[in-house]
């Protein structure tokens, strides 16, 4: 999660779910910024399967152009499904959407996605920049992406939670 003063507008009360992570870089996306695109607008044939907004969301400023899905597993094995944390994964688009609903009861289109070379967050994460948390089964498909921010903060308790009722702007405390 962006700590507040991060400095960066692109990541400004964002809360990131690491897809990878090794001594290359790393890779997420954006889980609180939907966009005004409804997924049925570049994707009709996915908007069945997608979860409330069901909208394209800003995954991050990296491949603007490209398009990344997370899904929740179903019960079982399926096709077009690569697990991230628990129930939670990468859905392969290239796949038919019928083949991948028997494996995903709901998806999240993203475009673009937030990338790192290699030590670059460790960085960040040491100069204060990002709060490092676990992610909770339901945050990737949160049904209220704009106060995911202050819900994942208020949910850690101690000096944390306080952040959640930081201002957007401090000088207008």
């Amino acid at each position: 999660m962006a700590a507040p003063g991060l400095g960066d507008p692109n990541f400004e009360r964002s809360v990131v779910l690491l897809i990878e992570h090794s001594d290359e870089g790393a890779l997420g996306l954006i889980l609180n910024r939907p966009s005004d695109i409804d997924v049925v607008d570049p994707l009709p044939e996915w908007e069945p399967l997608t979860g409330q907004p069901p909208v394209v969301f800003f995954g991050g400023p990296v491949s603007q152009g490209g398009v990344l899905a997370l899904g929740r597993a179903r019960e079982g094995e399926g096709e077009g499904f690569s697990p991230v944390v628990g129930d939670i994964g990468v859905v392969d688009l290239h796949q038919e959407p019928d083949q991948v609903a028997a494996a995903v009861d709901r998806l999240r289109v993203f475009s673009g996605y937030a990338g790192w070379s290699g030590g670059q967050l460790e960085s960040e994460l040491e100069e204060g920049g990002w709060f490092l948390l676990d992610a909770a089964p339901d945050d990737a498909l949160s049904d209220s992406p704009d106060s995911l921010w202050s819900d994942v903060l208020r949910r850690q308790g101690g000096r944390l939670a306080r952040y959640a009722n930081y201002p957007v702007d401090v000088s207008a405390n």
